[in-house]
Order: structure tokens, then sequence, then C-alpha cells
């Protein structure tokens, strides 16, 4: 991407204002460094807030948000409950408002001090979007007035939605069921909406490269909490913020650091830059309003149970030998290990055959023991295991795990391959997560599990992009397609015909969402065997 004039030093340059939204309770550290870091450049700090907040740092102003747009009641993201959509209104209404303001979310750290010369301040995320994380647009612009004009409409139907996307949605607006956009993708008014509006006018020429403002991307972002990491690949001489990323980062640092990023780490080293102390502004593990409270469940008194308060409560329970390894399975993630516990439990202590394919992650320093292995060993003490993967392992030594090399790409060699196979009795696919990978697996294993046996499939939602073959449907969508028409199609003549010969051994299937919670997408297949 080209260079452009929104960059320090090119033209003549209009000092701004920062303007912030801040909708909840106290503010914690990570808000405070954000805040405080513009303060430093020099910036004057606008802090617009719906009512009384704790924790602003001195030097920031705190403006009354009434003034921009009044509270009708929050517009919040249905699945993560976050009022990402509010903020995104919210900030448009400023800029129409202001001619000397930039918005920049509570979680956009200040590296250099912004101006411009145009009016606007905005930049790539990827190749392919623009992110509204920091924005600047002139008060006449027109993507700003089409941004103003879409949001206005919490039912709209987003223009870049394929066609038969849009025509679903209208025909549910028209039969009285539309779509709200907190039920629609994430950042549907956010980096989609700025995005689609900025090349419909041609404003797109002044969003700045990936470095200027999101440096260290959504999916590099936990390199900011590694310790003495090499950053300097990402934070060029262009760099002007950082974007931390803040549901997923705070996240992170909860419940794997303990609260507070390591004191060497990118967000420590600003810490301390900045002289901010967490353990004055800390992160909310129980109640957003009130951190030195227990956690309650909103406008009750009745506590939250965490699954560490069930700890040596009874047996001994898969989710809680998860949730000590620190596994994505247990509750600080998917919460799968609470579905496969109720499906094992019952037979844990058989001398049952597990078939788990995976047997590491796909970076080579994670290559060795699977990360889940050790967990199922523990929970099945009297099972025997079969690792399979498409890569080579070295595997700890362990009586009862033995592993094996596979080709996946290729439906004909896999199924030679596993011939001499076992029968098994439970099955779990977390490899890949390729969905014609997944798709091979259960063809060419489908024989191989016992009557009474369970096949899972882990991660649907979560398929590289980059190795996905074209031709073949996601799993979910496969499967969806089954319980709807309760037969299978597919591109595939051969796995087709596979699939539905399966149908007379299948006695269960279902597809279970991550913390059983029912606006989340699928994540798990669970079939039964007849």
């Amino acid at each position: 991407m080209r260079a452009n004039p929104l960059i320090a030093g090119q033209g003549v340059a209009k000092e701004y204002a920062i303007a912030q939204l801040w909708i909840g309770g106290a503010l914690t550290y990570m808000e405070q460094l954000c805040a405080v870091s513009f303060r430093d450049a020099g910036h004057h700090v606008k802090l617009y807030t719906y009512g009384d907040v704790a924790n602003i740092p001195d030097g920031i102003e705190v403006c009354d948000a009434n003034e921009i747009m009044p509270m009708e009641g929050v517009i919040a993201h249905k699945r993560t409950g976050s009022p990402a959509p509010q903020a995104d209104k919210w900030r448009y209404n400023m800029l129409a408002k202001t001619d000397d303001q930039i918005w920049a979310d509570t979680d956009a750290y200040c590296v250099k001090r912004f101006t411009s010369s145009t009016g606007h301040f905005h930049g790539w995320e990827s190749p392919h979007h623009i992110n509204n994380g920091v924005l600047g647009l002139p008060a006449d612009s027109a993507a700003l007035a089409g941004l103003i004009d879409f949001t206005s409409d919490e039912y709209a139907i987003p223009p870049w939605f394929k066609p038969e996307l849009q025509s679903e949605m209208a025909e549910k607006k028209a039969a009285g069921d539309p779509v709200h956009v907190g039920e629609q993708s994430w950042g549907v008014w956010g980096p989609q909406a700025l995005t689609h509006f900025l090349h419909q006018t041609g404003e797109q020429k002044y969003a700045m490269p990936m470095d200027a403002l999101f440096p260290i991307t959504f999916k590099k972002r936990r390199l900011m909490l590694k310790p003495n990491a090499d950053l300097s690949q990402y934070l060029t001489d262009n760099t002007l913020s950082i974007h931390f990323w803040g549901r997923r980062i705070r996240m992170r640092i909860i419940e794997r650091e303990n609260g507070e990023p390591h004191p060497d780490s990118l967000i420590g080293r600003l810490l301390t830059k900045h002289g901010i102390t967490p353990s004055d502004a800390p992160m909310p593990t129980s109640n957003p309003h009130r951190p030195e409270e227990p956690a309650t469940y909103p406008g009750t008194a009745i506590p939250v149970v965490s699954n560490r308060d069930k700890l040596g409560r009874g047996a001994i329970n898969l989710t809680d030998i998860a949730d000590r390894l620190q596994l994505d399975q247990g509750t600080q993630k998917h919460s799968f290990t609470e579905l496969y516990h109720l499906l094992l439990q019952p037979r844990r202590r058989e001398k049952l055959h597990m078939v788990l394919l995976g047997l590491g992650g796909a970076e080579p320093a994670e290559r060795g023991l699977s990360t889940t292995a050790p967990m199922w060993l523990e929970y099945l003490p009297s099972a025997r295991i079969t690792g399979i993967d498409e890569r080579a392992y070295p595997l700890t030594k362990e009586r009862r795990l033995t592993k094996r090399q596979c080709r996946f790409n290729d439906l004909d060699k896999l199924q030679d391959a596993l011939a001499d196979l076992a029968e098994a009795d439970v099955i779990l696919d977390d490899m890949s997560h390729l969905s014609h990978h997944q798709q091979h697996g259960l063809v060419a294993l489908w024989p191989k599990l016992k009557s009474g046996g369970i096949y899972l499939i882990e991660d649907l939602r979560f398929q590289p992009k980059h190795r996905e073959n074209a031709g073949y449907p996601k799993t979910a969508e496969l499967f969806q397609g089954y319980l709807r028409q309760r037969y299978f199609t597919h591109p595939v003549p051969e796995i087709e015909t596979a699939l539905n010969d399966m149908r007379l051994d299948l006695s269960g299937c279902f597809l279970h969402q991550a913390k059983w919670h029912k606006d989340k997408r699928d994540q798990v297949l669970v079939l039964h065997k007849r």
C-alpha cells in the first residue's frame, strides 16, 4: 500500500484532541495505560462517559457522552455481550459533530502524536479491512454520512453481505422477524462498515498501511505478553499506535498471566514507562463494578460458582484435569470437557481403545507429546490410546500410548493406511481442523468404531483458510444439512455414498456449541454408533 499524507511530517498537519468512550465500571490499568499514552504524547484526551467512572488518571478530561448521543439503551453484540455496536455508532456521530477530535479505542496505545492534514486518520488492520479502532474523518466526509445513515437502523441489511444472505435477511425482515445488528457478525458496524463506505466513496486512498495503527495483528496479539519478544519486524518508524485487542488480551492476562502481564513483555514495559501500577486498577475477575466483592449474577445476590469451587466435591472430573493442565478444552475457553465427561464418565474405568487424531500444534515449538494425551491418559486409567497425525512427533514413552503417522489429503491412501487399525470405542478428531481432513477421517474410521462407540470432531469453526480444500463444505454445514434433510449431499460422490451408507449405523447425531450456549456457533460434532 502506498504512503499517504496522514503519516506525521507529510503535509500541513492539524492538532487533534483524542476522544474515547467508556461504558461500564471502573477503568482497569489497561485503559489507564492507553489514555495516559495519549496524554504523555501531548494530546488533550477527552474520556466520554454516561456516569461516574472510577480510576480515571490525572490529566484526562471527563466529558458527558450524552452531548454526542443520548443513552437510549446499549446496543450490544449478543454472542459476546460487548457494547461494540453502541460505541461504533457513537464515534461516527462524534466525528460528525466535531472537527478537532480523533477517535481512539480504550485499547489503543499511542506511540507517536496523531496529526492529519486532511481530517482522515485511519488504517488497514489486514489486507482486507480498515479498522475503526482509531478513526478520524472530516465532518463533510461522504463515507461518514453513509456510516451515520447505515447505523441509524439497528436492523439494516449490510449491502456488502453475499446476495444469498441479503435475500435471507430481507425475507425475515418482510416477515416481521428482522435480524438485529447484535445478532449479525462481529464488526458489522465497525471495520466491515467502515471498509465498505470508504471504498464506496474512494476515501480508502487515505488509509495508512498496517504498521501505522495496527502493527501487531489480532493473530499475533499474544506476542505483546511474551517476555523479551523481538517485535522489531512489527513496530517500525511509521508506527503511530498499537492496538491491544482488548477483550481477548484481557482474557489472556486474567486466565494465563494471573491478572498482570510479565514486566518484561511489551505491555509490562509500557506500564512501567508510564508509571501505571496494575494493582491500583486491577482487571476484574469477579464483579466488574466492584472487583473487591465476590462475583454475583447481575441483579441478584446469588454468587457465581466457578469450576474451582467444585474441586474436591466428588469423583474425578475431566474438566478439573483440563483446567489443571491449562487446556482450551476446559473452562478457560470452550468447556468441551463438560460434554466429554458427560458422555464418557460411566465408562472411564473400562479397558477402552481411544483413537486420538492430532498429536501436537502446528508450530515446531509445539511438536511433541499432545497437549491433550496426558489428560486422556489420566482420565481413562485402563484405556489404550492410539495417536494419529500427519507429521512424525517424538513422543514421551508411555505404555498405553502408541503413535501412527498418516496423510489425510488422499482418502484412498488413508483407508489403506488404517486398514489394520484395531476397533475403537472412542474416536476424537482434534487434528488439523481442515474440513477435508475431518471428512476423510470420518469415512475411513467410522467402520473401525465399535457398536455403541462415540465419534467426536472438535473445533468445527477453526478451519485454516489457506489450507482448506475449496471443493469441500465445512463439516458443521455438512451435518446441519443432514439434520435438516436426514441425508447427506457432498460434492465428492465417493464421500456422499459413504456418508449415506453410514446412516444405517448412526443412532445419534448432534452439534454442540462452546460453553453449552445456544447463541454460540457449533463447535463439536457428536456421533453415536448403533
